[in-house]
């Protein structure tokens, strides 16, 4: 009798063991799935502040061209609302912050203008060669990225490189021979640096070929690349210059004492602006997500956005001159 009973009681403790362990593993599994579902739900928060960002930013600029008077020229330039620091906005119940900026890619060297109309655009190759050099950049990417986006396969000169030379890289791949559509191909380039692409990241950009340069919103470092003798200390003069007020046409920019004697053929100046870059950075509880977001501003005020970036750290790299905002 005694022995049946010490039997019973190692099976009654085997149970309790045996369904602890279950329910220990049920809890831990509810408890995983919860959290996923948490992270899930936080993730498509911040996605949906990030687009509340990107809107906001459609509607300041949206807002900035239809306050220009009928009539009168537009001019865009670093005094005007879109370009002024954006306060933080706080979240519901203080679960976070989103913040806003807004910066005019018309403002930067763009690199699709190297190639015109299938044309090499030897001004264009000229202005990038010497803002390499104002960077301190001494590997031959003007020639690579004239290879990259011709359609041809002869290299420019010895320092360029087609296709013979990225096939004999592993993995191996091809040249483009079309305009960029992203910054980050730029990485593609035969030899490129990480801390080459970071220097120069900030002072370039990507847009159809023909887009002018905006002389009101460009930093000292883009505006002395257009010619030799307009130093980052000279071209300076230029941006303190529109301080006070910005140039009303690209007549009154040519008419500055620093470009005296500057003959600028081939490159398209202007003091208006389509392009523009949309940063929306969203920090909620312990998430941080930064959505980039490239936007057209039609002529009649209509702001489309053309691509977005989720790939992109959430401090961006910005211009370190005294010619930005």
């Amino acid at each position: 009798m005694k022995a049946e009973r010490g039997v019973a009681l190692i099976t009654v403790l085997l149970v309790v063991a045996i369904v602890t362990v279950v329910c220990a593993g049920m809890i831990a599994r509810q408890q995983l799935s919860i959290r996923g579902t948490g992270n899930q739900l936080q993730a498509r928060q911040a996605w949906h502040y990030a687009l509340g960002g990107e809107a906001l930013a459609q509607s300041i600029l949206r807002q900035d061209r239809q306050a220009t008077a009928e009539g009168v020229p537009a001019v865009d330039h670093l005094l005007e609302p879109w370009a002024l620091p954006q306060p933080a906005y706080d979240l519901d119940e203080g679960q976070g912050q989103v913040q806003v900026r807004i910066e005019d890619l018309a403002g930067r060297f763009n690199l699709n203008s190297l190639v015109r109309e299938q044309q090499p655009n030897a001004a264009a190759l000229a202005q990038f060669r010497r803002l390499l050099l104002r960077l301190q950049i001494s590997a031959p990417y003007a020639e690579r990225l004239l290879d990259w986006l011709d359609s041809d396969q002869q290299p420019s000169g010895e320092l360029g490189a087609e296709d013979n030379a990225y096939l004999l890289l592993e993995p191996s791949y091809r040249t483009a021979g079309r305009r960029l559509e992203d910054l980050s191909e730029l990485r593609l380039l035969l030899d490129m640096r990480d801390e080459d692409f970071q220097r120069l990241a900030p002072y370039v950009s990507v847009l159809p070929a023909d887009t002018p340069l905006n002389v009101n919103t460009a930093s000292a470092m883009v505006l002395s690349s257009l010619a030799d003798s307009l130093t980052p200390s000279v071209a300076q003069s230029l941006v303190e210059a529109r301080q006070a007020a910005p140039y009303r046409d690209t007549a009154t920019f040519m008419a500055q004492p620093a470009l005296s004697g500057v003959q600028l053929q081939g490159i398209t100046l202007a003091v208006t602006s389509q392009y523009f870059q949309a940063v929306s950075e969203v920090r909620l509880g312990d998430r941080r997500l930064a959505l980039v977001s490239q936007l057209h501003r039609e002529d009649e005020g209509d702001v489309r956005v053309l691509q977005r970036n989720l790939g992109q750290p959430p401090r961006l790299p910005t211009p370190s001159d005294d010619g930005d905002r």
